[in-house]
């Protein structure tokens, strides 16, 4: 991540690398600080990167107003940055934000892009990484059950069918980190992780709430 003080010498030697246009602006990639999912596209000039680095949150230029545009100064949705990096031609910026609200689009969805182009108007939920899609297919099953589903078994059968599986897939995990099985430690893993979501839905607790306690314990003081 490029350092945060734009004042600095060594700001001014990176931001000097960024290849603006010909009308001195930069597409600007939004993406979630936890789960990955892009959020929205705009635009950057130089102003407006300065003030994002100034100020910890995200600004952009508004092409239709030609003026500077604090993202969520209005609504409230406001984008804290969380990090950011340039492509290897120095032409696109990648914005690693937390968004405020959860909602970045205009039209109060969570991303921009909502729509694959097939027919239907249900609003998606953006790409993410592997877990937090596998939690969103569990969370579904949960509050659409579909006939035949593992998951579904397991839900209903509650806690008593769902921790004993997790129980089972532990011993099973152990076990093949004795073995030293690279292939059988990572399957037994992914086994365990979806009955620990399975039990995260079970008991209503969203992923994301995980991926939140692990990235402020990233942060927390370290422990003898």
């Amino acid at each position: 991540m490029p350092p945060s003080t734009p004042s600095s010498p060594a700001a001014e030697s990176w931001q000097d690398r960024l290849r603006f246009d010909s009308n001195g602006l930069l597409p600007a990639i939004a993406q979630d600080w936890l789960d990955g999912a892009v959020l929205m596209v705009a635009w950057m000039n130089r102003l407006a990167l300065d003030h994002t680095l100034a100020s910890g949150e995200v600004h952009y230029w508004s092409r239709s107003r030609q003026e500077l545009w604090h993202k969520g100064a209005t609504s409230g949705h406001i984008q804290t940055l969380r990090g950011l990096r340039y492509d290897c031609d120095a032409d696109v910026l990648l914005l690693t934000v937390e968004q405020r609200g959860n909602v970045a689009c205009h039209t109060g969805a969570r991303s921009c892009f909502y729509s694959d182009g097939l027919p239907g108007e249900a609003v998606l939920e953006p790409p993410a990484d592997a877990c937090t899609e596998l939690y969103r297919v569990i969370a579904s099953r949960r509050s659409s059950p579909l006939e035949g589903s593992y998951t579904n078994r397991l839900l209903d059968g509650g806690d008593n069918r769902i921790l004993k599986k997790i129980g089972e897939e532990s011993a099973e995990f152990v076990m093949a980190c004795k073995d030293g099985e690279e292939k059988a430690i990572a399957s037994e893993a992914a086994d365990l992780l979806f009955h620990m979501q399975v039990a995260l839905a079970h008991h209503g607790v969203d992923w994301r709430a995980v991926q939140e306690e692990l990235a402020r314990r990233r942060g927390a003081p370290r422990r003898d």
